[in-house]
């Protein structure tokens, strides 16, 4: 009986593991609301090795902003003149969204920001588990890729009375 709680108390962590999946709906539901946060987890840059983030950096898309808070790493072309500008970091009000349904539950989403500085791209690739994979083209770097996880987004405030 001492060896079966041993046991169970080893195993007590890893019930609530399978519980940490976005439901299908929900992610097909953010999507198409165009409201949610992409939370990068792993940085993949082209050269080098992967970077696990230890920090909160973030995608939020709304419906009508993309704000950027995430980190870079590899080759610059052209060094940012401020050292505080380092980063793919920017707020986009001016933007083309691109969205597929694709086989295998995943969409595919093409942004492009046309008042972010440098970046050209933003291609999100959405499962319905809620993992997700970002790349990001920019015209004075290398390209970096993160995997993380979609979650909702900031709540809207309703109109009305």
């Amino acid at each position: 009986m001492k060896k079966l709680a041993i046991l169970l108390l080893a195993l007590s962590p890893l019930l609530g593991l399978a519980q940490d999946k976005t439901e299908p709906v929900t992610v097909a539901q953010m999507l198409t609301d165009h409201n949610y946060i992409f939370s990068a987890e792993t940085a993949l840059p082209q050269q080098g090795r992967m970077q696990q983030l230890t920090s909160e950096f973030d995608l939020t898309v709304t419906p009508d902003t993309i704000i950027s808070y995430l980190p870079y790493f590899g080759r610059a072309f052209v060094a940012p003149v401020n050292p505080g500008e380092g980063g793919i970091k920017f707020t986009s009000v001016d933007f083309t969204y691109k969205e597929v349904k694709k086989k295998k539950k995943r969409w595919e989403i093409t942004i492009e920001p046309r008042d972010a500085g440098s970046v050209q791209q933003l291609f999100l690739t959405v499962f319905d588990n809620g993992t997700a994979s970002l790349r990001v083209n920019d015209r004075n770097r290398q390209s970096i890729s993160f995997n993380g996880r979609v979650v909702a987004g900031p709540p809207r405030a309703k109109k009305g009375f």
